[in-house]
C-alpha cells in the first residue's frame, strides 16, 4: 500500500512511502534536509560586511567587503545596491568585494541592500562624510550665460539622455579591465571635481569632472580597457567620447579637437583616443574628464586611488 506523509513544515514536497520498513529512514533523511535548508543562511550577516574607507566622502568611489564567514552566502545573493546602483562582487581567494560610489549629495549616509534568493534583505547603513568643494568664479561671454531657447534645451536633454543611457547599460557589460585605471593625461589639473561654478556672479552649476591642462592637439588616453559607446559633438561637451569599461564603470572625455575612435571599438588601457581641444562650451583648451559608476558621477581622483593607480 502507498502512504503520503508530510515530514516537515520546512520541506516543500511530500515524501511517498512505498514500504513500511523504509518509513523511518526516509522520514529522518527528509527532516534532516529540511532542517539544514531552514538553518542555512541566505544572506551575509551585517556583522560580516564592511567598507573602505570607513567613512566614504560624498562624491567618491569606495569598496564594499564581505568577510570570509559569509562567502558561501554570497552565492545566494540575487543583487546588491548602493545609491540605487547595482554592485558587482568579485571573489579572490577568501575575499569578496565590490566598488560603490557615493553621490556628491550623500553626506548624510548611504544604505546598502542585499536581496537574497528567498526575497529577504540584509540592510546596512554606511556613514559618509560631506566634502568641502570650492566655489569657482568665472567670467564668460554673454552668449554663454544667456538663457537657452527651447530648441537648445531640447538638444541638451537629448544629449544628456544619450550619455545617461551609456552609464545605465554599463551594468550589463562584464568587467573588461583587470589593471588599475590610469590617468588620461599627466599634466596639471586646472579645475577639480565638485566645485560650484558661478557665471557672471550667479551660481549655476557644479563641476562634475576634472580638467587637465593641454594645448590643442595634445594626446588624450583611455584610462582603461573598454568599448567605445558614444562618439559625437555635443553643445556643452563639444567633441566627446564615452567608454564603457563594464561592471558599471564609464569614463568620458570632453572638448576634444579630434576623435580617433569610433563607436563599437575596443580600446586598450593607455591608447590614444583623441586630442585636447576647445570645442563646446569652454573658455580655453583642456580635457574635461568624467568618471561614473552607473548613473553616479564621482571624483575621478578616487577612481585612480581606489583601483590602485596614483
Amino acid at each position: 500500500m502507498s502512504v503520503e506523509l508530510p515530514v516537515s513544515r520546512d520541506v516543500a514536497r511530500v515524501v511517498r512511502i512505498v514500504t513500511g520498513s523504509a518509513i523511518a529512514a526516509v522520514v529522518v533523511l527528509a527532516v534532516t534536509r529540511g532542517v539544514a535548508a531552514a538553518q542555512a543562511p541566505l544572506c551575509p550577516a551585517p556583522a560580516d560586511i564592511s567598507w573602505s574607507p570607513a567613512k566614504p566622502v560624498a562624491g567618491t568611489l569606495f569598496r564594499v567587503h564581505v568577510n570570509s564567514p559569509s562567502l558561501n552566502a554570497m552565492t545566494r545573493v540575487s543583487h546588491a545596491r548602493v545609491a540605487n546602483e547595482r554592485l558587482h562582487f568579485r571573489t579572490v581567494g577568501d575575499s569578496t568585494s565590490a566598488f560603490a560610489a557615493a553621490p556628491v549629495d550623500s553626506g548624510n549616509g548611504l544604505t546598502l541592500t542585499l536581496t537574497c534568493a528567498d526575497g529577504t534583505n540584509t540592510i546596512v547603513k554606511i556613514p559618509t562624510r560631506a566634502a568641502e568643494y570650492p566655489l569657482e568664479r568665472l567670467k564668460v561671454a554673454p552668449r554663454f550665460s544667456a538663457k537657452p531657447d527651447s530648441a537648445l534645451v531640447a538638444r541638451q536633454r537629448r544629449e544628456a539622455e544619450r550619455a545617461s543611457a551609456v552609464s545605465r547599460a554599463s551594468h550589463e557589460t562584464p568587467a573588461l579591465w583587470t589593471e588599475p585605471f590610469a590617468l588620461p593625461r599627466t599634466t596639471r589639473i586646472t579645475s577639480d571635481f565638485g566645485g560650484g561654478r558661478t557665471f557672471n556672479g550667479a551660481v549655476t552649476s557644479r563641476h562634475m569632472g576634472t580638467d587637465y591642462a593641454g594645448a590643442v592637439g595634445a594626446p588624450v588616453r583611455a584610462t582603461n580597457r573598454g568599448v567605445v559607446r558614444l562618439v559625437d559633438s555635443f553643445y556643452l561637451g563639444g567633441n566627446v567620447i564615452y567608454i564603457d569599461h563594464g561592471a558599471g564603470f564609464v569614463t568620458a572625455y570632453l572638448h576634444l579637437s579630434k576623435q580617433l575612435v569610433a563607436e563599437g571599438d575596443t580600446v586598450a588601457r593607455g591608447a590614444v583616443i583623441g586630442h585636447v581641444g576647445a570645442t563646446g562650451r569652454v573658455t580655453g583648451p583642456h580635457l574635461h574628464f568624467i568618471a561614473r559608476y552607473g548613473s553616479v558621477t564621482f571624483d575621478p581622483k578616487s577612481l585612480f586611488e581606489t583601483t590602485g593607480s596614483r
